[in-house]
Formats: C-alpha cells, sequence, structure tokens
C-alpha cells in the first residue's frame, strides 16, 4: 500500500477554464439546477455543504473513460462477477448534503442487492466502483463526497496514469491493487491504457481478455 491520503475536505480554489466552482449554493437550488439541465447533457455537477463544482469533460476524458468502462466490463464478464452500471448517474444524499455524477460507476458486490435501474443512496449500498477521469480538472473535491457516501474503492485516472485508492477510515489512501478486483494493479491498468495509443479498443480489450485468463489458469 502506498501511502498517500486524499483530502477529506474540498476547498474552494480557482478552478479551470472549463470548470465553475460556486459557493453558499442551497441544496434546493442545487435541485433545481439538476431538472432545469435534464439528464441528457454533457456537463458533471457535484455539491458538497453549499458548494457547488460545475465540470464540463471534453474529448479524451470521454474516450479514457471509454476504455475504463470496457475494462470493467471485461473483468465481470471473465470472472463471472454480477455487475450493474449506471454511468454517471446521479448519486445524492440530501441528509448528507452531497450529491455527484461520477464518470462512471459500477456495483459488483453487491450487484444483487440492486433490484432496477434506480438507485435510493438512502436505502440502496453506494457503487462498489467509481471511476474519475481528470484531464483537464481535478476530482480532489468530489473525494470528500464519496467518503460522505460510503464508496469504497475510487479509480482515478490523472497525468497520463490511474491510481486505485480505498477508503479507509475517513480518507482514501492509494492502493497497488484493486478491492472489487484483487488481481488487478494500478500497475497493469496503466500497462494496458499506454496500449490504447497504438491499439484499436476492441484489439486492447481482447488483449486484456487474454491477460485475464492467463490470471486465472496460472
Amino acid at each position: 500500500m502506498t501511502i498517500t491520503s486524499i483530502i477529506s475536505k474540498p476547498e474552494i480554489a480557482a478552478a479551470p477554464a472549463n470548470n465553475a466552482v460556486l459557493p453558499n449554493i442551497s441544496w434546493q437550488t442545487y435541485q433545481a439546477m439538476l431538472t432545469d439541465m435534464g439528464d441528457q447533457r454533457s456537463i458533471h455537477l457535484a455539491y458538497y455543504h453549499g458548494v457547488l463544482e460545475i465540470q464540463m469533460p471534453l474529448g479524451l476524458h470521454e474516450t479514457i473513460n471509454y476504455i475504463l468502462e470496457r475494462i470493467v466490463i471485461a473483468l465481470t464478464e471473465e470472472l463471472d462477477l454480477g455487475i450493474r452500471g449506471f454511468g454517471s448517474t446521479r448519486l445524492n444524499r440530501e441528509d448528507l448534503a452531497v450529491g455527484v455524477e461520477p464518470d462512471c460507476c459500477f456495483y459488483i458486490q453487491n450487484s444483487d442487492r440492486i433490484s432496477g435501474r434506480e438507485i435510493d443512496l438512502e436505502i440502496d449500498p453506494p457503487p462498489d466502483l467509481v471511476v474519475e477521469v481528470d484531464i483537464t480538472s481535478p476530482s480532489d473535491r468530489r473525494f470528500a463526497i464519496y467518503r460522505d457516501l460510503d464508496v469504497p474503492e475510487i479509480w482515478k485516472y490523472s497525468d497520463s496514469s490511474i491510481r486505485i485508492y480505498k477508503l479507509q477510515g475517513d480518507a482514501y489512501l492509494e492502493n497497488d491493487f484493486s478491492f472489487a478486483f484483487p488481481m488487478v494493479s494500478s500497475e497493469i491498468l496503466n500497462r494496458f491504457l499506454q496500449q490504447s495509443v497504438s491499439n484499436d479498443d476492441n484489439k486492447l480489450i481482447r488483449e486484456f481478455r487474454k491477460w485475464i485468463r492467463q490470471q486465472i489458469n496460472s
């Protein structure tokens, strides 16, 4: 385990040009903005105790997110695990005054506890795995939200590499291996992500599936 922790309290600081951070926003205003914007949008919102972050992902962000989604799906298929993917679905808890829209999220260990295609985090467990892709804006503010929601694991892509974080106590610590997929390390994820530069997506996933089968049979 690498002793690296992620902030447990977000700071209000200057945001990148494609981001906006707004203080003193009520929960009701946040909900009204979500309603006005609708679900068919590329903008992601995150809300933490009156601070609203508006993120506008760009092209490379979506490419990396798509590859990571396919990697997670390939793992569950090859390992014969259940999965329920909820993409960037809204994760809200009014009682905690937090809300976030991850780049993608998955129920794996708890997939059998989710009966439909909508979740209520006051009743249902949080997703087992959240993916955050930082191309033009940091996700560190959102880690405090995931902590309050009790999300056990985050894969964070930034600076052309991916890191795995597990929730331990009240902070996320960087770990070498995944909790959801114990055979998978950040080193392996980065190796295949680097191949995505020269390989088309299907070839990349075929090679990744071969690697999974080798681990199963070794």
